[in-house]
């Protein structure tokens, strides 16, 4: 953990140049991103081999009017939305649920800043905190991350 997962409307899957985005550069960006994140004594807060990043377009959607107030105003009825979720494991301070959502939060706006300023989109980013009623753990990523044994 983290998990963060990304659901889109299926309009943004087109170049940039076409109203789109590169979702695994934004993707890449906010895996980068979230293994920045330090807790109060400034340690990484999540483990490298458990960062995962996830981007899902929805097939079929429907957002707010279905375009006429984005048409009204200029900005197209072609309206997008973006949804991400982060999942973390429990037991974190206030502090870097903070830290956490607003580095997700800078990375998004940078990344649609384009899109936030010509047409209509919604970006919703929260962060939930698991109560884990079963959680199994399989992975051979994280042992490439773990300190050499020591001699």
């Amino acid at each position: 953990m983290p998990h963060l997962v990304i659901l889109y409307s299926g309009n943004l899957d087109h170049p940039p140049a076409d109203g789109g985005t590169d979702m695994r550069a934004l993707c890449r960006r906010l895996c980068d991103a979230l293994l920045t994140v330090r807790d109060e004594q400034d340690r990484q807060v999540f483990p490298t081999g458990g960062t995962r990043v996830l981007a899902f377009p929805a097939a079929h959607w429907a957002i707010a009017d279905g375009g006429a107030a984005g048409e009204a105003a200029g900005r197209g009825g072609d309206y997008a939305f973006v949804y991400l979720n982060l999942r973390m494991a429990k037991g974190r301070s206030a502090e870097v649920h903070r830290r956490t959502g607003e580095t997700i939060e800078t990375v998004c706006k940078a990344h649609f800043a384009t899109h936030l300023a010509t047409r209509a989109i919604g970006i919703t980013a929260q962060v939930d905190e698991g109560h884990e009623v079963f959680d199994a753990k399989n992975s051979s990523i994280h042992p490439l991350f773990a300190p050499p044994p020591k001699a």
